[in-house]
């Protein structure tokens, strides 16, 4: 599988992507996504470069979004001083499930993150989903604090405020890996 950045003719790609998952999420009883999420918000996080595509052959297989800025409210002053990278918007085919893929998709961003000279790896995750934050812990993160003040990117009361981080580090993920190489941070030491 071959991880890419995303381009503008990505964005439908990506919407699907997000009702998928969120039809999925109402079958568990959650809420996640079920707001829609802006198509010209996506398309500017495209545009600088912090969508990325895991292709298998012609067929989407997952998405990441990585970037060094952190959503406004979120994160202290003190944390926003350690060189960071954030991920968001982390999802998987359903044809895709159960392969690891997002756990591989972490440690790719892990990697990048590192090679940024950033400190940390750091997400917020839906308030309500237990479960989701379950995998994160799985995967190596370590919950920060709940922050439920302050309004959703895409409208309405905050309901991702479920803040962890994990140390940026060199991992293998197994992806052929070609997206540029990331900027470094200006933290960075």
């Amino acid at each position: 599988m071959i991880i890419t950045p995303a381009e503008p003719h990505d964005v439908a790609k990506l919407l699907a992507f997000r009702e998928e998952a969120a039809a999925w999420l109402r079958g568990l009883g959650s809420d996640q996504w079920s707001r829609p999420y802006p198509a010209d918000k996506l398309l500017a996080t495209i545009e600088v470069g912090s969508v990325f595509m895991l292709r298998d052959g012609h067929t989407t297989a997952g998405t990441i979004t990585l970037t060094p800025d952190a959503e406004e409210g979120l994160w202290t002053d003190d944390e926003l001083a350690e060189p960071s990278m954030f991920i968001n918007k982390l999802t998987v085919a359903r044809d895709y499930a159960g392969q690891n893929l997002g756990g591989r998709l972490l440690d790719w961003a892990s990697d990048r993150a590192h090679r940024a000279g950033a400190q940390w790896l750091r997400l917020d995750a839906w308030t309500t989903n237990d479960a989701l934050q379950r995998y994160y812990l799985e995967q190596g993160f370590t919950h920060v604090r709940t922050v439920r003040e302050g309004a959703a990117v895409n409208g309405g009361p905050r309901v991702s405020g479920w803040l962890a981080q994990r140390t940026a580090r060199p991992a293998e993920h197994g992806f052929t890996d070609h997206t540029p190489i990331p900027a470094r941070l200006p933290l960075a030491a």
